[in-house]
C-alpha cells in the first residue's frame, strides 16, 4: 500500500477537506472492521461481540459498568452480548471481591485465543498502513482521533494504555 500522493490543503478546515476526512474515516474503518468479519461470522458473532472481547482483553476484571461506559450502548444490548459470550465460554463473569454486586469480566482461554486471532487481523492492516504513512503521520492521525473524543471521556480512553 503506497502513501497518499497528495497532502492536505493549507485550507484544511474548508468543507472539501472536512468531507475528505469523513470519507477516509468511513472507508478506512469499514475496511479495517471487514478484516475481522469472516472470523467473527465463523463463530456466529458480530462486531458488538468483538468490541466486548477487545476491551475485556485490555482490562481484565473490568466491571460490567465500566464496559458499558466504554461501549456507550444500552444495558439491554450489552446484556445480550455478554450472555452470548458467557454461554460460549469466551468470557467469565464473577462477583467483585469487595462488592459482591459487581460483576467482573475476564476472558477465558478460548476467549483470549479468539480475541488474539481477531487482533492479529487488525494489527496486520494497521501495521501496513502505519508503515506506509510513517511515524509523523501516525502521530498526527492519533492526534486527530483523540481530538474527536470529548474531553470528559479522554481519561477513560487513556486508562486503556499499557
Amino acid at each position: 500500500m503506497a502513501a497518499p500522493t497528495s497532502s492536505a490543503s493549507p485550507l484544511f478546515l474548508r468543507e472539501p477537506e472536512i468531507r475528505r476526512g469523513v470519507e477516509l474515516l468511513y472507508f478506512g474503518n469499514s475496511h479495517l472492521t471487514r478484516s475481522i468479519d469472516r472470523g467473527l461470522a465463523a463463530q456466529g458473532l458480530g462486531r458488538a461481540h468483538h468490541r466486548a472481547l477487545y476491551f475485556v482483553a485490555r482490562q481484565p476484571d473490568m466491571t460490567v459498568s465500566q464496559l458499558l461506559g466504554l461501549l456507550a450502548i444500552t444495558k439491554q444490548s450489552l446484556g445480550r452480548v455478554l450472555n452470548e459470550l458467557t454461554d460460549r465460554k469466551l468470557i467469565d463473569v464473577r462477583p467483585g471481591e469487595r462488592d459482591r454486586r459487581q460483576r467482573l469480566l475476564r476472558l477465558t482461554a478460548d476467549g483470549a485465543a479468539l480475541e488474539n486471532e481477531l487482533f492479529e487481523a487488525l494489527r496486520e492492516r494497521l501495521s501496513a498502513a502505519y508503515a506506509s504513512a510513517g511515524q509523523a503521520a501516525v502521530g498526527g492521525f492519533w492526534a486527530v482521533l483523540e481530538g474527536l473524543i470529548p474531553a470528559e471521556e479522554r481519561t477513560r480512553v487513556e486508562g486503556l494504555r499499557d
